[in-house]
């Protein structure tokens, strides 16, 4: 038995703005599990980071709405993927598989050969994804991190 991709060609792939800041942060507040950081995720910063990257982060649009993000960045060596969502009614329409390919295509565009991502491990249907797209988890590393702003608070959307 086979399962058909579903795909929808009303979607459009282009590159994520400031101007998008406030229908990202709409999109990533109702989206069940969802980590936003206070600082990290603030228009300043994301600003600041889109910059830095210029063209490399990506939304996907549906009738003028924003439906799925991918942050992308690099730093000359290597990328990493941030906040790779899609909104949970346009599952299964090729939304994320088309904004990643586009996100690579960028990143090789600049010379990447490799990108990384964090996956919660309770983010089933994510950690799915990525291995059905023949990402490798890497079980040789653990994972650090080190608070250096103490306003800097994690809050998951319920």
């Amino acid at each position: 038995m086979w399962i058909k991709k579903l795909t929808d060609i009303n979607i459009k792939i282009r590159t994520m703005n400031i101007d998008d800041y406030d229908g990202v942060m709409l999109l990533w507040k109702n989206i069940k599990g969802f980590r936003i950081r206070s600082v990290d995720d603030d228009f300043e910063h994301i600003e600041k980071f889109l910059k830095r990257n210029e063209g490399l982060s990506v939304v996907a649009i549906k009738d003028n709405h924003i439906v799925g993000s991918i942050l992308s960045g690099h730093d000359g060596r290597q990328a990493t993927f941030y906040h790779v969502c899609v909104d949970e009614k346009y599952r299964g329409l090729n939304i994320a598989q088309k904004m990643v390919d586009e996100a690579i295509k960028r990143l090789k565009f600049e010379g990447i050969s490799k990108v990384t991502l964090v996956a919660f491990k309770k983010n089933y249907s994510g950690n799915l994804f990525w291995k059905n797209q023949n990402w490798k988890l890497n079980t040789e590393i653990n994972s650090y991190e080190l608070i250096l702003n103490a306003r800097n608070v994690t809050d998951t959307v319920a």
